[in-house]
């Protein structure tokens, strides 16, 4: 994925990567109300070492202490000195926990000594800080006395020491005072890092999800994905389940969409113009019907001859979708019990319907047969196009033995929903028993104020007649037919 994808994977899931950004501020700011905050007092030491005053000695003294400051510093979070602390400033903590929260640290290159207490009391940081340089020091001038030295020990020392006197001496640079602010938690950086790692949080799950999602989001991903062209991408419209009918608003979306659905499928086979026309889908769901049935009354619309067959006999829904009767109709041609012309419904004056009919215990026979076949050929004869809407083709195989009848077939993928493995498989069974594939059809897809062109849309935003769909249908197609006749 490149940069450009990725910045347009993160415009699509940018509610994702806005819930992570959420959880990530809010956690960052819960912990910086939840965490006790914590003060840092300082106090700095001076070590030093009693020699005389010649230069040599006290070049001497001067590599003694910086070779002895390291120890020193070891030995300030000791039990020798926070027992000291803890009894003289009758904490309510043991030595060892005072020792966890100081730390002491010597520069190197230098003879000083730093060091620094936490607590959660400013104060309590001060007073704790100071007594811990004060008893530090008593220990050390302890340690060093010379009485405690043996006699090797004290005849390497640079100079003779007084016994009663000892050889270092620390004094104290900088007395700890209460700090004003604290050192943890801190607000600013838990709120980065909260930002941070929300953004980094939600760019990881909407990579991840894009890599495990494999369903197709464009429909140049679909031409892609299949090879196949694209004669129309249908936007997706929220009002479409109770207003399946795009007559219902000439001027919307939908409408334009299917008009250029129907122009492209005119003008894509000049040369060899299939009159059998079969809509399908990979799986249920993805608006074949809905597709099949305004196809055909656009082509209506147009001024063709059409004729709309509900060849799928598991689930029909063509003849409820348009308001018309379902229990006669191709099954009833099929087996023999009437004619064409019997069943045959009409919409308008151009759209003739042939419901599926009562439901048959043997769908895939029926459809794959040769009367069958004869039913699609005598309609081709009468009307200028006949669109079958057709049942799943990976469900069932009712879709496979009725698709070398037709003379080409048009592919309904629904957007972010229908997978690449799903449209390929669809494909692949429709090549394989010999279907003329026109192109496909993206449904549901996502739109945007500028796919309009210009202000033609807001037409469809202004106040129309109550009147039923069905009603708006005939009168569309008699003002068409009204229109073939002057």
């Amino acid at each position: 994925m490149d940069l450009h994808g990725f910045m347009k994977v993160l415009a699509r899931r940018w509610p994702t990567v806005l819930v992570c950004l959420v959880l990530a501020v809010g956690a960052a700011l819960a912990a910086t109300n939840l965490t006790t905050p914590v003060y840092e007092a300082r106090t700095q030491l001076f070590v030093a070492t009693r020699t005389g005053e010649d230069t040599t000695q006290l070049s001497q003294g001067q590599t003694f202490s910086q070779a002895r400051v390291q120890s020193y510093a070891a030995i300030v979070p000791t039990r020798q000195v926070t027992k000291s602390v803890v009894r003289g400033l009758k904490l309510r903590t043991t030595p060892e926990e005072l020792a966890s929260r100081i730390t002491a640290e010597a520069p190197l290159d230098t003879v000083l000594i730093n060091i620094t207490v936490r607590d959660t009391v400013p104060s309590r940081a001060a007073r704790i800080a100071n007594a811990v340089a004060a008893h530090f020091t008593a220990v050390v001038e302890q340690l060093e006395r010379p009485a405690q030295m043996n006699p090797q020990r004290a005849a390497r020392l640079p100079y003779q020491p007084d016994v009663s006197v000892s050889p270092v001496s620390l004094g104290i640079t900088q007395q700890a005072v209460p700090p004003a602010d604290p050192v943890s938690p801190r607000p600013l950086l838990n709120l980065t890092a909260g930002v941070l790692g929300g953004l980094l949080l939600g760019a990881g799950l909407v990579v991840l999800r894009e890599n495990l999602d494999t369903s197709i989001k464009t429909s140049q991903a679909l031409s892609e994905s299949t090879g196949l062209p694209g004669l129309g991408s249908i936007p997706y419209d929220r009002n479409a389940p109770k207003q399946p009918l795009v007559t219902a608003d000439g001027h919307s979306w939908r409408a334009e969409a299917f008009r250029k659905l129907r122009a492209n499928l005119q003008f894509a086979q000049v040369d060899d113009r299939p009159r059998i026309i079969m809509v399908t889908s990979s799986v249920p769901g993805e608006g074949k019907t809905t597709t099949a049935v305004n196809l055909a009354l656009s082509l209506a619309e147009a001024g063709m001859s059409t004729c709309l067959v509900d060849c799928d006999l598991r689930r029909p829904a063509v003849a409820k979708a348009l308001g018309l009767v379902e229990d006669a109709g191709l099954t009833t041609v099929l087996i023999g019990q009437s004619r064409v012309e019997e069943v045959m419904q009409q919409v308008g004056s151009c759209l003739s319907v042939l419901a599926s009919g009562a439901a048959p215990p043997n769908p895939t026979e029926l459809l794959a047969s040769a009367r069958m076949g004869e039913v699609l050929g005598e309609l081709a004869t009468t009307y200028e196009a006949v669109i079958v809407d057709t049942a799943p083709l990976l469900p069932v195989a009712d879709t496979v033995g009725l698709a070398p009848l037709t003379q080409g077939s048009l592919l309904v993928v629904r957007a972010s929903k229908t997978s690449r493995d799903q449209v390929r498989t669809a494909t692949e069974a429709l090549e394989r028993v010999g279907s003329r594939i026109l192109g496909t059809v993206f449904n549901m897809a996502a739109t945007s104020q500028s796919d309009c062109y210009g202000g033609y849309m807001t037409y469809s935003e202004l106040p129309t007649p109550r009147v039923s769909a069905h009603q708006k249908v005939a009168t569309m197609l008699s003002v068409t037919d009204l229109t073939r006749k002057k």
